[in-house]
């Protein structure tokens, strides 16, 4: 008989750092099965996962044709860290969509911004000042990211 799973304890699950099925060790747990787990070996934390992607569930027999019933509806699912990606290139297309390339101030670190400042980067491209963050620092919102680079030195 399998021994109940428990924080500390031991299980099999896909590491998707070392992309293998190996043992890890059960950081949290939601109800009885676990939620966290650390690899034993290469000692990243992750949600557990109890295959490989692409992996088919075992199947259950719950009825003649052995399905458990009918499929609740996929629901497409954005993680946090994409949803706060798509709002700031959102944000930045707002801010930079229409605009004259003339309304583009080359960016120089001796230059002072202010708050909505358009700036073109050599290396990030289009930006818009979103922070004045003291009065050698500003946040600028670029595509990709916002980065804090140096100004008025």
């Amino acid at each position: 008989m399998p021994r109940p799973l428990k924080v500390g304890g031991d299980v099999d699950s896909w590491c998707t750092k070392c992309r293998m099925m190996l043992t890890h060790r059960i950081v949290a747990m939601v109800g009885p099965k676990p939620a966290r787990v650390e690899c034993e070996t290469c000692h990243s934390q992750h949600n557990w996962r109890e295959r490989a992607p692409g992996d088919a569930p075992a199947r259950s027999s719950n009825g003649p044709s052995g399905s458990a019933g009918p499929r609740a509806p996929r629901v497409s699912h954005v993680t946090k860290l994409e949803q706060e990606r798509r709002d700031r290139e959102s944000s930045w297309e707002r801010a930079v969509t229409g605009k004259m390339i003339s309304d583009f101030i080359k960016y120089n670190v001796k230059t002072s911004f202010k708050v909505g400042d358009l700036v073109k980067h050599p290396k990030f491209g289009d930006g818009v000042v979103t922070t004045i963050i003291d009065a050698h620092k500003v946040e600028i919102l670029f595509k990709d990211e916002p980065r804090k680079l140096a100004q008025a030195l």
